[in-house]
């Protein structure tokens, strides 16, 4: 039986493998990158895949989160910026629902901060960031999953929010086919601060699977997805086989209602969801100022402390 609760192991194959940025490609008429790792997991032959959301579905909590605690030990932005992104967090949160305009700030932020920077920062970063976050925090039953389809000779690719850049690292240390995910454009290896497409978020995570799909010819009707968020439904819907992992309320309720599978791993995740709620309940001066202090002491803490 799998245990959730234990670190998943890590794949043999991943260790030897190296992202390359030759490997990332723009899906016409989407925005979004793929990035096929070489040699691919499975064949690009099969014509079945399985799509995996990031956050809460394949790892605890937010990649980016881990991700801007390596930036900041780098300097590459305050404090301030990071306790604007808990607010948005604790708004949607509380209300249930994303805001348009808060996932533009937050794209607007997240590429500020990286404006200047190269690319081999963010991946030398990355791949630190595997090796002390990311790495303890696989669900293994989501990682058991997932190489159920490898060894069922079916692709297996992630399909996430988060930079391509991290998005491939992950990928090729759980030795998947490849990852979909946000492209943050350069010039001569450095960052201009603008987007290449747009923010993979939503329904245009379903625009690049289904792009995706008619570049490798892949059968949708036979194809599986998973996710853990309501957000992820037009991703979801576009499969023969959706399955929901850790869902959130409103996508618990819906795959409940059409026989969706659903497996959840958390444990006392609702005491969890209560104190951050009892944080943002906090508001105003106060309540930054606290965050403020609590988000300085744990950036800068060490790797056994996240």
């Amino acid at each position: 039986m799998v245990d959730p609760e234990r670190p998943a192991p890590a794949s043999g194959r991943a260790a030897a493998h190296e992202v390359r940025e030759e490997d990332v490609r723009l899906l016409p008429g989407v925005g979004a990158s793929a990035l096929e790792l070489d040699p691919p997991a499975v064949p690009a032959s099969s014509r079945v895949a399985a799509f995996f959301d990031l956050d809460n579905t394949v790892i605890k909590g937010a990649s980016l989160f881990h991700l801007a605690k390596g930036l900041y030990r780098r300097d590459f932005f305050s404090t301030r910026v990071i306790v604007k992104g808990l607010w948005l967090q604790v708004w949607f949160r509380v209300v249930g629902r994303e805001n348009p305009r808060h996932i533009e700030d937050a794209r607007a932020v997240g590429l500020s901060f990286i404006e200047g920077h190269t690319v081999a920062e963010l991946e030398e970063i990355g791949e630190e960031v595997y090796e002390k976050s990311i790495a303890q925090i696989i669900w293994p039953g989501t990682r058991a999953l997932a190489q159920a389809h490898l060894d069922a000779g079916e692709q297996v690719w992630l399909v996430t929010a988060a930079p391509i850049e991290m998005a491939g690292i992950i990928a090729a240390r759980l030795g998947l086919n490849g990852a979909l995910g946000t492209t943050a454009e350069h010039a001569g290896g450095v960052y201009t601060g603008r987007l290449r497409g747009e923010l993979l978020h939503g329904a245009a995570k379903a625009a690049a699977v289904q792009a995706l799909a008619q570049e490798e010819g892949l059968d949708l009707e036979q194809c599986s997805a998973y996710s853990d968020s309501f957000n992820d439904l037009p991703m979801l819907s576009l499969v023969g086989r959706p399955s929901v992992i850790n869902p959130d309320r409103r996508l618990r309720r819906h795959a409940e209602g059409r026989g969706w599978q659903v497996r959840d791993y958390r444990r006392g995740r609702r005491a969890a969801r209560f104190g951050l709620l009892g944080a943002g309940a906090a508001g105003g001066a106060t309540g930054a100022y606290a965050v403020g202090r609590a988000l300085r002491r744990l950036l800068s803490s060490g790797p056994g402390s996240s």
